[in-house]
């Protein structure tokens, strides 16, 4: 089966345990090995950011590994659980 970037771009990431939405896929940042291109994950934006009387003090970043990825179906991504970016796990 092959899938587009832009069709995946349009599902909606489903945390399973919680069944908590994320938004869509085209709203997170793509997380990637440079010296190897394999995918590391998929960061999550602070929702909060784009509204800036919301915006937090120095909010932890999530991300979702590309090994918590349960499912990919037609209309949603259904994933295990979010991680905490750390700075020394990858270069910036």
């Amino acid at each position: 089966m092959h899938v587009l970037l832009s069709e995946l771009a349009q599902k909606e990431l489903i945390q399973v345990e919680e069944g908590i939405r994320y938004g869509f896929l085209a709203d997170t940042d793509l997380l990637f090995d440079r010296s190897s291109g394999t995918i590391i994950g998929f960061e999550i934006r602070d929702r909060a950011s784009k509204i800036p009387f919301l915006q937090k003090k120095e909010a932890s970043k999530q991300y979702i590994p590309w090994s918590e990825i349960v499912l990919i179906g037609e209309h949603r991504i259904l994933f295990g659980r979010t991680h905490f970016l750390d700075g020394a796990e990858f270069d910036e």
